[in-house]
């Protein structure tokens, strides 16, 4: 077994680890992330090549073509930091070797980093914070902003490191397994938190009337004989509240009027935001433009406003 003499130190990772944080700070549309790629790795290239030539071969064939989800980048990049120390020790890693093990490895991740952090991690952490926010405590954006970023540092540097320890054995699981199964796990808990906060963030009332009925007399406050109050405001709210108690909190009006919105609030609570949701979703699934739909669903607020439906 080859003996190494030069190794990466936790701080060399962490310094990687740190620029990896701008891996699409300058995307582009020929080689995409290349650039933040080849920024990241600098640290490593330097603490493994002492001369000017070797690092910038090594700057060269890190400057191809890569693309995947930012963060689940982290991984790959501690993989491709343990084929470049073996090189640098001397292994027969050559040019092709790490640039196919980068190129297998960022498709089947690019998978699990969408549901894991888009569609359920960056969801409740958003949500959370946004419950704070509505009761107007400032808590809500700052625990959105530390609780996100924390997360984020810890798992680009976990799993950095994480990869370079393993190096290139996790390449053996990224035809399903573990990958698979988080995936997976991930999915059905993202469409779980965005179900849980449909009710929630969703809001949509409907203002059209069902029926409006006649309530006897006795049924209803008589608004007529509270107006005959004497002894001021205060005896006239009294004379209102004492009535109100006496018909069990009901009757307030003359008529009891039944609105569309009470009827689906008995049937089930929830129930237009939740088909509203799945239309939304349905036409995304078609390939709408959000932008599309966000327009609809204003113009469509709007109208229904103006004719009294909302």
């Amino acid at each position: 077994m080859m003996e190494k003499k030069k190794k990466l130190s936790n701080d060399d990772i962490f310094a990687v680890t740190w620029r990896h944080q701008f891996l699409q700070g300058s995307w582009n549309y020929e080689r995409m992330q290349n650039g933040g790629w080849c920024y990241s790795i600098i640290p490593a290239i330097k603490k493994l090549y002492t001369s000017k030539e070797d690092r910038a071969a090594a700057l060269k064939r890190h400057m191809e073509f890569y693309n995947t989800h930012p963060y689940v980048s982290a991984p790959i990049m501690g993989v491709t930091l343990a084929l470049e120390e073996d090189r640098a020790n001397g292994a027969d890693v050559t040019d092709e070797t790490i640039q196919g093990v980068k190129v297998g490895m960022m498709g089947p991740l690019a998978g699990v980093g969408d549901p894991v952090f888009w569609f359920t991690l960056r969801p409740i952490i958003g949500a959370l914070g946004a419950s704070f926010a509505m009761d107007g405590s400032l808590l809500g954006p700052i625990l959105f902003f530390v609780l996100w970023n924390v997360i984020r540092f810890a798992f680009l540097f976990y799993t950095t490191y994480f990869g370079y320890k393993v190096g290139t054995e996790i390449t053996k699981d990224l035809s399903g397994g573990l990958l698979g199964k988080i995936t997976q796990g991930a999915s059905i808990l993202g469409m779980f938190v965005v179900g849980a906060l449909v009710d929630r963030w969703v809001s949509i009332k409907f203002a059209l009337n069902v029926s409006s009925v006649e309530q006897q007399k006795g049924a209803f406050i008589n608004w007529a004989a509270v107006a005959k109050t004497k002894g001021g405001t205060g005896k006239v709210l009294h004379e209102a509240f004492k009535q109100y108690n006496s018909l069990g909190g009901t009757g307030l009006e003359k008529y009891k009027v039944t609105t569309l919105q009470d009827n689906l609030d008995q049937l089930i609570p929830g129930f237009a935001a939740l088909i509203l949701t799945l239309i939304c979703c349905k036409l995304l699934k078609k390939n709408v433009s959000p932008i599309a739909i966000i327009i609809l669903l204003f113009v469509v607020g709007v109208v229904g406003k103006y004719f009294g439906v909302f």
